[in-house]
């Protein structure tokens, strides 16, 4: 149903065009941005500038009309005067309403009230808004009041909430200056950027469901990638020494503050690296990402002061459970295991069986005490099947993950290049699907060929851009960091 506003909004298009004006333009030539215009202001300056933007503000006074003008780089006032612009045109201003985007033409000048304003001596309508913004009104204290504040439809009408919050726009550009630090860091290292397939014969790299989906032209099931792992190592073992690849994955899971099904990852390889090469390299990233975007390596994120200076912490995974559920992994049975997760009153800690239980022992446990960047080292061979063994213990693999604010950030292997041994793990991972659990691996013949033509030695790293944004914007859910997150349908 069309609410009485739009009806209005539909009755000047209307009119606009029953008076010859165009109501959607097809171009309009800037001279620059509204900041560059206010920041290049000098008194007696008669520059005439060429601003384009929405309208959000007006305030008609008769023979006069003062407004703002809103484009990437913020704000400025203008300035329509019916004896500038003619009766005719002065008029075709009434028709303007708040989201509507503008061009205007006119050199600068200085209220008496001290405002760098802009004369308007030609306006040109670019696009009428039909459907007014959810822009609020701001009390005399700068509180906005009526504005778009609900989370949910925030997210579900992205468009409308970059439109009316300037900060939310600010935190997107943020995301793609973290995307493009990663990206630039790994080129200055010679790392090569590729691109393998999302749609996949068989997933892999990852203990998750995957979304399928049926190929007509081939007649069978392929699925949407729920990691980059396995493609990037055949880079690896066809001559592409260091390789990188950022993009989506996909995992048919539940939602939450901390997952989306579809999310972003930044995955590199090198060959002749281990995991511990791959964390002095993740370690030099991260720090010098916290420095070059905000100048500083302290800071103060939900609600604790983070050190982005290094070294960051290290601590043994066994250790840490020991530490902090009073468990000995080395000795510990699934009994102690599920005692452990009852007291935290873990509801499935019943159901749960080997791997399963030593990871969720973890995370109840250890992640909620790791705060500070930290690498935690050295993970249970049954938690990681694509990890060398440890050289100085067989139960155990080269693996480590970051942690920062509770949450796992990135996580990596010396990667495993025995093919018999990865068969072997693979094989463990079957008997694990078969037992009931739906997020083991499948076993990968191409993979294992590849790895018998031959792969060096590999270290190996994945992060997840989500989360790490997350804590650089001072964002609790993870869907005000994604654009369009998935959200229910309406």
């Amino acid at each position: 149903m069309t609410s009485f506003v739009e009806a209005a909004r539909r009755e000047k298009l209307a009119e606009l065009a029953k008076r010859g004006v165009a109501a959607f333009a097809y171009r309009f030539d800037r001279t620059g941005t509204a900041r560059a215009a206010l920041e290049g202001f000098r008194e007696g300056d008669a520059t005439t500038h060429r601003l384009a933007g929405r309208l959000v503000a007006l305030r008609p006074h008769g023979k006069s009309t003062f407004g703002h003008l809103a484009d990437r780089s913020g704000k400025i006032q203008l300035y329509f005067k019916r004896d500038t612009l003619g009766d005719a045109v002065y008029e075709l201003v009434g028709l303007l309403d708040l989201g509507d985007f503008v061009g205007v033409e006119g050199p600068l000048f200085r209220t008496k009230t001290g405002e760098v304003t802009l004369r308007v001596d030609h306006v040109t309508l670019l696009a009428k808004s039909l459907r007014p913004l959810p822009l609020g009104k701001e009390d005399a204290s700068g509180v906005r009041h009526g504005e778009l504040s609900d989370p949910e439809l925030r997210a579900r009408q992205r468009y409308a909430d970059l439109a009316v919050h300037p900060e939310a726009r600010e935190l997107f550009r943020l995301r793609a200056r973290v995307v493009s630090y990663i990206r630039t860091f790994l080129d200055a290292r010679g790392y090569l950027e590729v691109e393998t397939p999302v749609l996949q014969p068989l997933y892999g790299g990852a203990t998750a469901r995957p979304f399928k989906t049926h190929y007509d032209a081939l007649d069978a099931t392929f699925y949407l990638r729920i990691a980059d792992e396995l493609y990037l190592k055949r880079c690896i073992v066809g001559g592409l020494e260091q390789v990188y690849e950022i993009g989506h994955d996909f995992r048919n899971e539940g939602m939450s503050r901390f997952h989306n099904p579809e999310f972003t990852m930044a995955e590199w390889y090198q060959a002749y690296a281990d995991y511990e090469v791959m964390l002095q390299l993740t370690e030099e990233l991260v720090a010098g990402m916290v420095r070059e975007l905000f100048g500083t390596a302290t800071l103060e994120r939900h609600g604790a002061t983070l050190s982005f200076e290094r070294p960051f912490a290290r601590r043994d995974f066994s250790t840490l459970v020991r530490e902090t559920a009073g468990v000995d992994l080395a000795r510990a049975t699934d009994t102690e295991l599920r005692a452990a997760l009852r007291r935290k009153e873990v509801a499935e800690a019943d159901q749960l069986a080997g791997a399963k239980l030593v990871d969720e022992v973890f995370k109840n446990y250890v992640e909620p005490t790791l705060v500070q960047p930290t690498f935690v080292l050295d993970y249970p061979v049954a938690l990681s099947p694509l990890a060398k063994l440890k050289r100085d213990d067989p139960t155990r693999v080269e693996r480590w993950e970051l942690f920062i604010q509770k949450r796992e950030i990135a996580n990596a292997f010396s990667e495993l290049n025995d093919p018999e041994e990865q068969r072997r793990r693979f094989e463990q991972q079957a008997r694990f699907r078969a037992a009931g659990d739906a997020d083991a691996q499948l076993l990968d013949e191409d993979f294992l060929r590849a790895l018998e033509y031959g792969m060096p030695p590999t270290g190996g790293v994945g992060m997840g851009i989500d989360r790490l944004v997350m804590i650089l914007a001072d964002q609790t859910n993870i869907r005000d960091v994604i654009l369009f997150p998935m959200l229910r349908p309406e």
